[in-house]
């Protein structure tokens, strides 16, 4: 699989392209800033995007939603429970931050849904804890999981923002990424790639 991790936009959110080898067929996952740089990165690669995927609503994923999906002209999509946070762009106001606004999602996503680009297949695995309607997407063939900000290198997402839940979010983490085998490579939004087995030995939250 091809995957590229860009940090764009005020706090450096991890925006990741991922992407077939044989069939150039490729998904945006959480479009965070500067939608011109993931275009860019797009075209480099020769992918033609499927689906623009996002793991949850909050503003700094999702800042190029307009951009990239005016340029790609693929479906955005989203689980239900974080379209409120989406339609409020993402919280930005709260932090001071002006974001345009993202069009509607084309997909909702659930628990068990499978996006299929070439030959990969991401399963989406409800993952709340860091927002209501937070998803991450898992591809066992290759051992990667997209998390968005549930599980980062050292670290954990945090939980005190609206929709955020301290005890749901460890749920979440023992019950869907610690039960991943270790050498899964975890793509978050926020800084290196790490492994659940490095954090598994390593993060202070675990």
């Amino acid at each position: 699989m091809i995957v590229k991790q860009l940090p764009l936009g005020p706090i450096q959110t991890n925006c990741y392209i991922a992407g077939c080898e044989e069939t150039k067929e490729g998904v945006i996952i959480d479009p965070s800033a500067e939608s011109e740089r993931i275009m860019a990165e797009v075209e480099k690669s020769g992918l033609t995007i499927k689906y623009i995927l996002l793991t949850h609503a909050h503003f700094d994923h999702m800042m190029a939603n307009a951009g990239v999906v005016a340029a790609t002209g693929a479906p955005l999509a989203l689980h239900p429970l974080d379209l409120p946070l989406l339609r409020n762009n993402g919280g930005a106001a709260f932090f001071g931050v002006q974001v345009p606004p993202s069009p509607e999602p084309d997909m909702e996503l659930a628990e068990g849904d499978t996006i299929t680009f070439g030959t990969h297949t991401l399963e989406v695995l409800f993952t709340p804890g860091h927002t209501a309607g937070h998803v991450s997407f898992y591809e066992a063939e290759t051992n990667v999981i997209f998390d968005g900000d549930v599980l980062f290198a050292n670290g954990i997402g945090r939980t005190d923002l609206p929709g955020g839940d301290y005890a749901t979010l460890m749920n979440t983490i023992n019950e869907k990424l610690m039960v991943l085998p270790d050498e899964t490579a975890v793509c978050s939004g926020h800084g290196p790639v790490t492994s659940i087995g490095r954090e598994r030995q390593s993060n202070p939250w675990l």
